[in-house]
């Protein structure tokens, strides 16, 4: 599953990363709220035949208790609050800048982790983080006042959706995709009705389109992968994939945009490709116990945690999704801080 989760988690950064150069562009013709709004109802608008199809299934997992409280907070910190701060701040800076500012997010991230969180860090991931830190502050000194403006929102932006990544990676039995489709339906509609009274009750119907297309693409899908993988890899480690996400968005500012590779931008990048080779190097191992759970999520039995009876009609060695449990174990071994591995330390 860590190279699946691996793959998933660089292709959500890749998605999400040119979101960021696109959004510049939208915001010539409306206000963040609206565009917000628009990406997160793209979001909802891809996963919506899933619902339709896998309703009851669903609910019974969004109505569990801790689900639920871990949801509503999904929603208000990633889907309404974090999307507004990062399109208010981007109306300020270069997509270039606000894509390498982005991986605060992963500052956020670790360090809300280790303290509420329970997402251990050893120390080659605590430098991969500095690194990825520094890779921000190199790429604000290309800025000019409005850069501090900017930068304080981003980093407002990335606070919510470090709450909103954690919350996340502890959902469990709803999909990435009624996760996303709530997130993108409710925080959505709220944003998009701000926004349309902001903006006067005009949004141009090429842009509504633009809009809904690439939120569909880069918050949809992008924020299904990034789910998945933190469901397996820890919110933090996940997070690092998902930082990959600024090469793309920077690349893309620089062919749709003619934004310059100046020496700050490709300084900030080569530090923030050194963090996230240091982030994702995992030497955590001690001995740990697991108690008795049952829940459902995806797997495949190719590790020490699975290895459960299955029908005939599954092959436990392709990646499958059922009710399963887990009985009370102790070992060691090396594990990210994944949704088997959230213990004290």
């Amino acid at each position: 599953m860590k190279k699946f989760s691996l793959i998933i988690g660089l292709l959500a950064g890749l998605l999400f990363g040119v979101a960021t150069p696109f959004s510049k562009y939208l915001l010539n013709e409306i206000n963040s709220f609206l565009l917000a709004g628009l990406l997160y109802w793209g979001a909802a608008v891809i996963f919506t035949p899933y619902i339709i199809k896998n309703y009851r299934k669903e609910i019974q997992y969004i109505k569990i208790a801790k689900n639920r409280k871990s949801i509503w907070g999904i929603i208000i910190f990633g889907g309404f609050l974090g999307p507004v701060f990062l399109l208010l701040g981007l109306k300020l800076a270069n997509s270039s800048s606000v894509s390498i500012w982005l991986n605060l997010e992963l500052v956020a991230t670790a360090i809300l982790g280790v303290l509420f969180f329970k997402d251990h860090l050893d120390k080659t991931a605590t430098l991969g983080v500095l690194f990825a830190l520094t890779a921000g502050i190199v790429i604000s000194f290309q800025e000019g006042v409005g850069a501090l403006y900017s930068g304080l929102l981003v980093l407002l932006a990335c606070i919510c959706w470090g709450i909103d990544n954690h919350l996340t990676a502890l959902v469990d039995g709803a999909s990435p995709q009624s996760i996303t489709f709530l997130k993108g339906a409710l925080a959505g509609t709220t944003n998009f009705v701000i926004g349309l009274i902001l903006n006067g009750f005009n949004v141009p119907l090429k842009i509504f389109i633009f809009a809904l297309i690439l939120g569909a693409i880069s918050y949809g899908l992008s924020i299904v992968m990034y789910v998945t993988s933190a469901q397996y890899m820890g919110a933090t480690r996940s997070q690092i994939l998902f930082s990959t996400g600024p090469f793309w968005g920077i690349l893309a500012a620089f062919i749709f945009l003619s934004e310059p590779l100046n020496g700050y931008v490709i300084m900030s990048m080569v530090l923030l490709a050194i963090g996230i080779v240091l982030t994702n190097l995992n030497f955590h191992k001690h001995s740990h116990i697991h108690d008795s759970l049952s829940h459902v999520h995806l797997h495949k039995h190719d590790d020490d945690h699975h290895d459960h009876e299955h029908d005939k009609d599954i092959d436990p060695q392709k990646i499958h999704s059922h009710l399963h449990k887990h009985e009370s174990k102790k070992h060691s071994h090396k594990h990210f801080p994944d949704i088997h591995h959230r213990h004290d330390h």
